[in-house]
């Protein structure tokens, strides 16, 4: 069945597009980008995009979804659904399932769920160490046969350099990009930033130097090895700074930071709520600053979600015991828009940090619409204020801190391979 995109602004930040096109979609790929496209056979499906914004789907290149393991937290079929209706056409889910995968099954199980349940693209990311105890690699080379297109220990950070080099010699030897988690965890057996809130809410805190340290550690580690390095979740001004002087001299580093990182600060743990209980913290308004001017310069290459669902007696609790995470996909695009708003980046700025960017890191042909490639598509209105309902959800994880805010900007539609699995526009 062919499927028509009418009337929309076109954003391709690949291709340095910014127009109105149509978009017609035969099968599974982009057949013709052009104005005025005729409907040429009765059972092309018209898709009005007037008034709307038509851009390749988002890439995330961080996620969780639980599966195998904790399926009462998330599976890859809710976690999916919650990817499309944020607009994200392919994700990478982290390997800290039970079991771990650090193995040929594991990856296979997730490869053939994602087959059959899976709403969107699922790509999984294989463990650096077996167990992610830091002890010895896991089956690196067996995974990467089996699909996966990264390695992480995500969770934790690898905490010998030396097995931390031999991680990044073999992953080379595959072209597989290492995911660096960076805590040391000496310093971090805190659970919100360290620093003013910390003292006034007496909850034990989580210094900057705890993943500064090993920003610093893994890109000399990299550099040193000549192999690519990418930093996840960058949340502090010392990070930034690092990252953007090291970038100067090697230029096979690149790194991620989330929506919360530059949409909230440390004082929204302040009134105890655990849906802002996140690893790495929140951190200071300084903290924040430092990542939207990184956003800004380039600095950081990726906006990625760290999607991390939970059941609610998980977050239920004193805020000391309650489980790290916040459930993302959903409300990640709306808070990224934000940096729109406030001049930030304009929007090829912000699509290419969620669509090309993160297709670059990972060798992928996503992230584009030509013709020729894959029909992963969504539509937007970057002006449409709605209010975000944790119960409507189509995640199992409902911790949000952002419950009951009122955002701008939401996805309306979203296609993969040119089949339209989440559809608003009516």
């Amino acid at each position: 069945m062919k499927t028509l995109i009418r009337g929309g602004r076109v954003i391709d930040p690949k291709n340095s597009v910014d127009g109105r096109y149509d978009v017609l979609i035969d099968g599974s790929t982009i057949k013709e980008i052009s104005k005025n496209i005729r409907k040429t056979e009765d059972d092309t499906r018209i898709i009005d995009a007037s008034k709307r914004i038509v851009a390749p789907g988002l890439i995330d290149v961080h996620c969780h979804l639980r599966e195998p393991g904790y399926e009462y937290k998330e599976t890859i079929r809710t976690g999916t659904a919650a990817a499309a209706r944020g607009g994200f056409t392919t994700v990478v889910c982290m390997a800290n399932t039970d079991p771990v995968n650090d193995s040929r099954s594991v990856t296979e199980f997730i490869v053939d769920r994602a087959r059959t349940d899976g709403v969107c693209k699922v790509l999984p990311c294989g463990a650096v160490t077996k167990g992610l105890r830091s002890e010895e690699l896991s089956e690196i080379g067996e995974m990467f046969e089996a699909g996966i297109v990264a390695i992480s220990d995500d969770g934790r950070s690898v905490r010998g350099a030396g097995l931390l080099r031999k991680a990044l010699e073999y992953a080379k030897i595959f072209g597989l990009p290492v995911i660096s988690h960076c805590e040391d965890e000496t310093l971090s057996g805190g659970c919100v930033h360290e620093g003013r809130t910390s003292l006034l809410t007496g909850l034990d805190g989580i210094p900057a130097i705890a993943e500064e340290l090993i920003v610093g550690r893994d890109i000399a580690v990299a550099r040193y090895v000549d192999a690519p390095i990418h930093l996840t979740h960058i949340s502090t001004a010392g990070s930034v700074e690092i990252i953007e002087r090291a970038k100067r001299r090697f230029r096979k580093i690149t790194c991620d930071t989330c929506p919360h990182y530059f949409t909230l600060t440390d004082e929204a743990t302040l009134a105890y709520d655990t849906n802002a209980k996140v690893n790495p913290p929140l951190r200071s308004q300084d903290d924040v600053s430092a990542i939207k001017e990184a956003l800004r310069k380039g600095t950081i290459d990726i906006i990625a979600t760290d999607h991390a669902p939970h059941e609610v007696t998980s977050k239920d609790v004193e805020f000391d015991l309650a489980t790290f995470g916040i459930s993302g996909f959903e409300t990640a695009f709306a808070l990224s828009l934000s940096l729109v708003r406030e001049g930030i980046l304009d929007l090829k700025g912000l699509l290419a940090k969620m669509t090309v960017n993160p297709a670059k890191l990972l060798g992928l042909t996503a992230g584009t619409i030509t013709e020729g490639a894959p029909a992963d598509i969504i539509v937007f209105d970057p002006d449409m204020e709605w209010t975000v309902d944790r119960n409507s959800f189509a995640s199992k994880g409902k911790n949000t801190p952002f419950r009951g805010m009122t955002l701008c900007g939401r996805n309306l539609f979203t296609m993969v391979d040119g089949k339209i699995v989440f559809n608003e526009l009516g």
